[in-house]
């Protein structure tokens, strides 16, 4: 009897546990579809406060951490992007010592070595390499790792020419990553990385020069999530301007 009825305690715990981050995901994907970005802090700072997360559930506390770093690096919140980059760090470290997901945490660890570059650029010579190895090692360690693509792309777009970087090989690495996620519904609905990795390719196609490209790609993100602000008000407008010229 009271193992019966500890296993339903166990069931219902995660339940609820399988409904926050349901709740979380949705908020995170509102904020990042409609720039709130107050909103997407605010899931951070209570996924935080939640004492004996899973493993799953600080995975995903480290995606939202990273994407938010990523942003207030964008707009020069420097300050800030350093406290959630140190708790995300933290956050990183445990799952590392756990050895949960290491492809994963790999990828991650190739991202916060990108973001040390926004810190200080001047320590591009150093964490450039590093950001680039870990992307590698992510890679070896799991084919199918979408976020191993996005980071080996991004070491190789920002990295200088002279120094082994390639955009058009960037750009192979963003298509990889996109084709991983779209294998399954679930990874392409209600999924800011999914956003992300197209908007990042309308970037780079627009970086460089094929403008008919960026523009497919912005299309189809619209027609996908017609809401998006920072395509529709920004990117598209941005582009349709550039091919005027």
């Amino acid at each position: 009897m009271e193992r019966t009825k500890n296993k339903l305690i166990t069931l219902l715990l995660l339940l609820c546990s399988a409904g926050l981050r349901a709740e979380y995901r949705s908020e995170v994907y509102f904020a990042y579809v409609n720039n709130k970005m107050e909103q997407w802090r605010s899931v951070i700072d209570r996924m935080e406060a939640v004492k004996n997360k899973s493993n799953d559930m600080t995975l995903e506390l480290i995606n939202y951490e990273y994407g938010y770093i990523g942003y207030c690096l964008g707009v020069d919140k420097e300050d800030e992007a350093k406290k959630y980059f140190s708790l995300a760090s933290i956050n990183i470290d445990i799952l590392e010592k756990a050895g949960y997901k290491i492809s994963v945490i790999n990828a991650y660890k190739s991202a916060f070595y990108g973001f040390r570059i926004g810190f200080n650029k001047l320590s591009a010579p150093f964490n450039g390499p590093k950001s680039l190895d870990y992307a590698k090692k992510s890679l070896e360690q799991d084919r199918d790792n979408y976020l191993a693509y996005i980071q080996y792309g991004n070491a190789q777009f920002y990295m200088p020419a002279a120094f082994g970087g390639s955009k058009k090989e960037a750009m192979e690495y963003f298509l990889k990553a996109k084709a991983i996620l779209e294998r399954d519904q679930q990874e392409t609905r209600g999924n800011w990385n999914y956003l992300n990795v197209m908007t990042l390719i309308g970037q780079a196609y627009t970086v460089l020069e094929d403008y008919n490209s960026a523009m497919a790609a912005y299309e189809y993100i619209l027609r996908f999530e017609p809401g998006f602000t920072y395509v529709r008000d920004e990117l598209y407008p941005q582009l349709l301007k550039k091919m005027k010229k």
